[in-house]
């Protein structure tokens, strides 16, 4: 299923936040976007979620314009991990990934099974099985990020988009939830701040600067030392890494030049 990012703009109380972004994510790929805080990426991602509305433009998923698909059947395939997305009521790790399917459900329909099962099995996946009777305001920020990863990824959806998913994730669980997306088959569109994690993670980059699409392509075509230094206004090198000839950055702490 594939997404498209069609002409999309968004003004906000007279300021543009994103400008004429035009931006494919093709079936079964992994997208990043990445630029400075303010540039638009997070806005973005909320018109594809459908928590914005764009100004002009349109998301398009096999070519339909998002907007007028059913709520209901958007939310089937499209789930979304967001920055503002914390649990403020004590559900219990288990009741809060159970949501996920509340876009399959009807009315007071409950979980079967099957739903219990997959949402027990996401759990395990993501090695949160044992505090499935937590509550979620008892754990740590890396624990409830991923709560709400397997609460996602129980929606079964076709297209994940994810805002920021490794924050407050340790190096081990960082590498562990960028592995599962390459591995999931779904289309991804994810915004991420680490340069070499997007690099490794993503078949694709999106640069944005000040709402505008800069540059898109492959990470190694993307991430060049003048783009760095220009959208982000930091020195660097670019290496292969050693194992998989992904590009990588090494930062100079010097003045940029």
């Amino acid at each position: 299923m594939a997404l498209r990012l069609d002409g999309l703009s968004v003004v906000t109380d007279g300021k543009s936040l994103v400008r004429d972004l035009s931006l494919d994510v093709p079936d079964g790929t992994v997208v990043g976007l990445v630029g400075p805080n303010g540039s638009g990426k997070s806005t973005a991602l909320r018109c594809v979620y459908r928590a914005l509305r764009p100004t002009s433009g349109a998301v398009r998923v096999n070519g339909d314009d998002l907007a007028r698909l059913p709520l209901r059947r958007s939310a089937q395939l499209i789930a979304a991990m967001t920055q503002d997305g914390a649990v403020d009521l004590d559900f219990t790790v288990e009741e809060v990934v159970a949501l996920g399917r509340a876009p399959h459900l009807r009315g007071a329909q409950r979980l079967g099974r099957d739903e219990r099962d997959a949402c027990a099995a996401a759990m395990d996946h993501l090695g949160i099985g044992h505090l499935a009777d937590r509550g979620v305001l008892t754990l740590s920020g890396g624990e409830r990020q991923r709560v709400l990863l397997a609460r996602a990824l129980v929606q079964d959806p076709e297209i994940l988009v994810l805002d920021e998913p490794t924050n407050h994730l340790d190096v081990r669980h960082q590498v562990q939830l960028l592995s599962l997306l390459r591995q999931s088959g779904l289309t991804v569109l994810v915004v991420l701040h680490d340069l070499n994690l997007a690099a490794a993670a993503c078949d694709r980059i999106g640069v944005l600067s000040q709402g505008h699409l800069v540059a898109a392509g492959t990470p190694g075509d993307v991430l060049t030392p003048e783009l760095v230094l220009d959208v982000f206004g930091v020195g660097a090198s670019v290496v292969p890494h050693p194992l998989t000839g992904d590009p990588q950055l090494l930062y100079s702490l010097g003045p940029a030049h």
